[in-house]
């Protein structure tokens, strides 16, 4: 599954000009907890987050001891410019976390847990925005028809990476539990075989018997 199949194409964003009183209130009213930040040509240049307006709590430098005392009790000059922020540019975190729409799902899934961050911007190879994924976006894949699981794994994996006949495995999906028996070429196939099925979104186990008709490079032999 691409990230194209589930990104939002509607999405708020806002510019580094914008004031920080104008974005608290968008995020409020449109019940969000971030927006890309666009530059005129609709270039990503960085994201704004209820995270980065709540180093306004904190207090400006000079209510806390001053700088110098601010960056002793662990702060940052970045943790200073957000404290002290008035517009979005200053506030906002960059460079922005982004994927492209052909990414997978499992890539998201990936850069947000190594990131942190609870949403990546869509952006083209110019870095122009054409959508935003959420963790939300990622949670409902993973609740999809288990009908939905077996046609990927039949047409993306079988058909798509491995370039085999998708009636070479018999395949059993219950609840995201996926069953595979039959024979694939070589036992790199294999691998790659239960490999990608278990990155599928919405496949919680893989119990695999699939064989292999040929030795590989190694020279073990076939698993029949």
């Amino acid at each position: 599954m691409k990230v194209s199949d589930l990104m939002q194409r509607d999405v708020w964003t806002t510019s580094p000009e914008e004031s920080l009183k104008d974005v608290a209130r968008m995020l409020v009213e449109n019940r969000i907890s971030g927006m890309p930040v666009c530059d005129p040509d609709g270039k990503v240049v960085g994201v704004i987050s209820e995270g980065d307006i709540l180093f306004k709590e904190r207090g400006r430098p000079e209510q806390r001891a001053a700088p110098l005392g601010w960056l002793l009790e662990g702060g940052s000059r970045t943790d200073i410019k957000k404290a002290t922020a008035r517009v979005v540019g200053d506030a906002m975190t960059k460079p922005a976390v982004t994927i492209r729409p052909s990414s997978s799902a499992t890539e998201a899934a990936r850069l947000m847990l190594e990131h942190s961050v609870n949403r990546l911007p869509v952006v083209m190879q110019d870095g122009r925005l054409v959508g935003i994924v959420t963790r939300a976006d990622l949670v409902r894949a993973f609740t999809r028809p288990d009908a939905a699981i077996a046609t990927e794994i039949q047409q993306d994996i079988l058909e798509r990476v491995l370039w085999a006949d998708p009636s070479a495995i018999n395949l059993f999906v219950r609840e995201g539990e996926v069953e595979a028996s039959g024979e694939l070429e070589t036992s790199t196939d294999v691998e790659i075989f239960e490999q990608l099925v278990e990155k599928v979104p919405g496949v919680v186990s893989l119990k695999s018997s699939v064989t292999y008709r040929v030795a590989n490079r190694n020279g073990e032999r076939s698993r029949r």
